[in-house]
């Protein structure tokens, strides 16, 4: 059999180059509306609900990532049939445009119910931008790529998630201590950040212009051994949908729920029910994301020599035991409780506690605590247990996209693979923030049973993760079996 022609080295950086750099860029337009949760949730929302309001900003978030799947199919069947490259044009100017007119929309006190909806819809359209930006992605990379080194050169693409996520956090920190002082920013400066995905798409829509479509592909379309109908050949064949469901449930699922709960979740965490001043808490966690963002190139070069199949079941076991205590060490240290009070502030409401930290209260009859802002130790220490929590992730995802593209064959691989990665990630790992911070809410000043075996209520949304991680691990280790460094152009069901 012919071995497909892949690039030399020095011709696949500028393949990983530009395909990354739109990935990263959707990434960012994409997670920039969670990263601003907070705010968002005072402007499209009445300021009265609080946490329901917030709950309902999370609702939309989840929104976006349950209409991915619908994106993958939808732009899978287009990648499938007219090419990679052409498709993945298409979602990073659908992606570009939504965020940008996020920026331009009327907040809850112009136009009443009508902004949460428009917010939603242009949600919608975000959401399905990326479910067909990152199988595109993931397989032109892969289809360029020398089999023993897939994993590796992938692992590329797995970084850009996490560094969208750092950028928009980069951005909205610029902002916020730079450009506006705290007043500006929440009533009109969070809107920057969106404007500025125009300038990143036009740069990035240029680089990928220069790109060719993937060897693998064009061959296959020259030898007429395409697909006419990817959809009903992944969905309704068996070996096709069996090698679905497996991806889904020994693979993405768990990855899935991993990557929002040490990123999304930790985040949401520490702001909400930590009360950490809301920009120390952006940068802690964006300490801890480039404290372990090399690791995911490590985790996709490892996986070419040992294998995908145990770094990601090993990350989902790590995260099922040990998410408890990560979550209690981190809620001890921004607890006042158990902190020694240095001399009075002349703040008022204000208390100063000898690690540094200082906390403001409400004036109410009985005090609660307003926020805090962490002195220099128990920050340090709370980025380091957020960056084991990405640790976790960059052994899950980083050898992902490997693992994923070794499984179908090219005539029907960006739509097959396209659809479990988007339920595993969009369905049950965007929804961890949500229905984690719900299942908290809704549990709140209760005791007895599960809520006191777990340490309290605020802990309790993290069954949730908990149980899918544990499906993966069940799934992954009975079911799924290796396909490391298979050839791509020879691979079949």
């Amino acid at each position: 059999m012919t071995q497909p022609h892949t690039p030399s080295t020095p011709r696949l950086f500028p393949i990983i180059a530009a395909s990354s750099a739109g990935t990263l860029i959707e990434w960012y337009d994409f997670y920039i509306f969670a990263s601003l949760s907070v705010v968002l949730s005072s402007q499209f929302f009445p300021e009265s609900e609080g946490i329901v309001g917030f709950i309902k900003t999370l609702a939309i978030i989840w929104i976006g990532f349950v209409v991915r799947p619908f994106g993958a199919l939808v732009f899978g069947r287009m990648g499938d049939l007219i090419g990679r490259k052409h498709t993945f044009l298409v979602t990073l100017i659908m992606m570009g445009g939504a965020t940008f007119a996020i920026g331009l929309l009327p907040t809850y006190k112009q136009a009443g119910i009508l902004s949460p909806i428009l917010l939603l819809s242009l949600r919608i359209l975000q959401g399905l931008a990326l479910g067909g930006e990152y199988g595109g992605a993931a397989t032109y990379v892969a289809e360029h790529c020398p089999d023993h080194r897939r994993g590796l050169y992938t692992s590329f693409i797995q970084t850009t998630a996490t560094l969208g996520l750092f950028a928009s956090l980069g951005v909205i920190l610029f902002c916020r201590t730079v450009l506006f002082d705290k007043a500006e920013f929440e009533s009109w400066g969070w809107r920057v950040p969106f404007w500025l995905s125009l300038v990143l798409v036009i740069f990035s829509f240029v680089l990928r212009m220069r790109l060719r479509e993937s060897p693998l592909f064009a061959r296959m379309k020259a030898e007429g051994r395409g697909s006419t109908q990817p959809l009903r050949e992944s969905f309704t064949k068996w070996p096709n949908l069996k090698l679905v469901l497996l991806a889904l449930f020994g693979a993405t699922a768990g990855q899935g729920v991993v990557w929002y709960t040490g990123q999304f979740y930790a985040l949401a965490f520490v702001q909400k029910t930590m009360l950490v001043e809301f920009t120390q808490s952006n940068i802690i966690i964006a300490a801890a994301l480039l404290i372990a963002t090399p690791f995911f190139v490590f985790w996709g070069w490892l996986s070419d020599l040992i294998g995908r199949k145990w770094i990601i079941i090993a990350g989902c076991v790590l995260a099922v035991a040990t998410y408890l205590p990560i979550y209690h060490a981190m809620s001890r240290l921004g607890d006042p409780t158990l902190k020694q009070e240095s001399p009075a502030l002349p703040m008022p409401n204000a208390r100063a506690y000898t690690d540094g930290s200082i906390a403001q209260f409400t004036a109410d009859p009985t005090p609660k605590l307003a926020q805090i802002h962490l002195g220099r130790g128990p920050a340090i220490r709370l980025s380091l247990l957020i960056a084991l929590q990405v640790f976790y992730v960059t052994m899950v995802y980083g050898p992902i996209a490997a693992f994923l593209v070794e499984l179908f064959p090219t005539r029907i691989r960006y739509t097959s693979m396209s659809l479990p990665y988007h339920i595993g990630n969009g369905v049950f790992g965007g929804m961890v923030p949500f229905a984690a911070t719900w299942i908290a809410a809704h549990y709140a000043g209760r005791s007895g049973g599960l809520v006191d075996a777990v340490g309290g209520a605020k802990f309790l949304g993290l069954i949730y993760p908990m149980t899918v991680a544990l499906l993966t691990i069940v799934v992954g280790v009975v079911l799924v079996r290796e396909r490391r460094n298979v050839s791509l152009g020879s691979s079949s069901p």
